[in-house]
């Protein structure tokens, strides 16, 4: 069950990164706060605030398991293969939103 948690935090950490980057730099992007959810773009601020959820979520949730050491053992593979596969939906999502 543990390795479940890992993946999620992977997930949060890589969901963090395109909010942030589009918010700091002025852009507005899609949320989940747009309307529609997830297609609609929200404003830079929302970006970077939701951006900032997210990864302090992962890093809380991190903390309370306790850090995974670095290397090749299954909690590092849990939490890497958490960050692909958002980072992959993700790709798949907005290309398909922002290159109709």
């Amino acid at each position: 069950m543990i390795y479940v948690a890992y993946f999620f935090i992977g997930a949060f950490f890589v969901n963090s990164i395109p909010h942030i980057v589009h918010g700091v730099s002025g852009s507005k992007f899609q949320s989940p706060f747009a309307k529609p959810p997830g297609v609609g773009e929200s404003s830079a601020v929302v970006n970077v605030l939701w951006g900032a959820f997210n990864f302090i979520a992962a890093y809380i949730w991190l903390s309370y398991l306790g850090f995974c050491e670095i290397g090749l053992n299954a909690c590092t593979i849990a939490l890497v293969c958490g960050g692909l596969v958002t980072g992959i939906t993700l790709a798949i999502h907005f290309g398909r939103v922002r290159n109709p």
